[in-house]
């Protein structure tokens, strides 16, 4: 299972398109196999820092998941607003789960 949390600040009079954007892939996301990989994102108290928390299966599905269109669009319109140096990839590594996880 690869897992992997990118968090990043947007200036905030774009918070809501990003919003708008990570809707546009997650219904994209929803047509995919649902079993063989997880997609969350969530915003801090702040409203302009979003964290993304993915698990994929394995390292096809996961290029799979990054190449939907709608997804490489949604990066290229984030990268170009005007991000603050804030942007962070993490690879986490799974201990454990109180639910069945991938």
């Amino acid at each position: 299972m690869i897992t992997v949390q990118v968090s990043y600040r947007v200036v905030p009079g774009y918070a809501e398109q990003n919003q708008r954007n990570i809707a546009a892939f997650l219904a994209d996301f929803a047509q995919l196999d649902a079993a063989a990989f997880r997609y969350s994102v969530y915003t801090k108290d702040d409203g302009v820092t979003f964290v993304h928390l993915s698990m994929y299966r394995d390292e096809a599905t996961q290029q799979q998941v990054l190449a939907v269109p709608s997804f490489r669009q949604f990066q290229q319109e984030r990268d170009a607003s005007g991000l603050d140096n804030t942007h962070t990839v993490e690879i986490l590594r799974y201990v454990g789960s109180s639910a069945p996880v991938l």
